[in-house]
């Protein structure tokens, strides 16, 4: 069972084993997602650095 096919509902908790791979699944979500921002924010960072004082 993973993140994506897993449902909360109120009739059916999850097991501590599932819970356990519900939330490493949702950390490297948050880490790729995190990885993916960082890199977006310098490249404009750089874009804009570079508008002021061409290379």
């Amino acid at each position: 069972m993973s993140i994506d096919t897993y449902k909360f509902t109120s009739l059916d908790e999850p097991t501590d084993e599932v819970l356990d791979q519900l939330m490493k699944e949702a950390a490297e979500d948050a880490r790729e997602a995190n990885v993916q921002a960082t890199k977006q924010y310098f490249d404009e960072l750089q874009k804009a650095a570079t508008a002021i004082h061409p290379l």
